[in-house]
């Protein structure tokens, strides 16, 4: 038996519409990567983008669990702006 490797013209990209009123949001991103990766096709090849379109409705009711979840003492999410002193700090409850 010989190993399928998909070719670019045999690639279908399907479009997804998902809700993610009430999910947790990890387990919503590790499915969302998978679909948008294609590893949830049987003709997944890794060399090729295989992964499908996704449109995620009802964002801002995503659920957070733990730490993430309290907007006081929580998680906090850091990003850089570029220039010096330009680190900017945010949490969950604050966004």
């Amino acid at each position: 038996m010989k190993t399928y490797s998909a070719k670019p013209s045999e690639i279908e990209k399907k479009w997804w519409v998902i809700d993610a009123k009430n999910i947790v949001l990890g387990r919503l991103a590790s499915r969302v990567a998978n679909m948008l990766r294609g590893k949830h096709k049987p003709s997944f090849t890794p060399h090729l983008d295989c992964g499908d379109n996704i449109i995620i409705i009802n964002a801002e009711h995503v659920k957070l669990t733990g730490k993430k979840a309290n907007p006081k003492d929580g998680k906090i999410y850091y990003r850089y702006t570029g220039f010096p002193g330009g680190i900017k700090d945010t949490t969950a409850g604050k966004s």
